[in-house]
């Protein structure tokens, strides 16, 4: 349990971190990274279950759905901003 929290924790950093360099620069401090890159990775799987795309298993694919997901997130939030 605890090394699947930790899981989480590392990647949603990562893939938060990785969208907000990709979508505005810079990151949006590590806690929020954190919930960024988590919520992305929910929002990703989500996307691509939808799609019918199954990347493969491992921390290299959680990494890129995640930040897919977070990128999208980020894309939306701004969209809605501007409303």
């Amino acid at each position: 349990m605890l090394t699947n929290l930790i899981w989480w924790i590392v990647v949603g950093l990562i893939a938060g971190w990785a969208a907000g360099k990709i979508m505005k620069g810079g990151g949006y401090g590590a806690a929020m990274d954190i919930i960024l890159g988590i919520v992305g990775a929910i929002v990703g799987g989500w996307i691509f279950n939808a799609l019918g795309i199954y990347p493969g298993g491992g921390i290299i694919g959680s990494i890129v759905v995640a930040i897919i997901g977070a990128i999208f997130l980020i894309w939306l939030t701004r969209l809605l901003k501007k409303a």
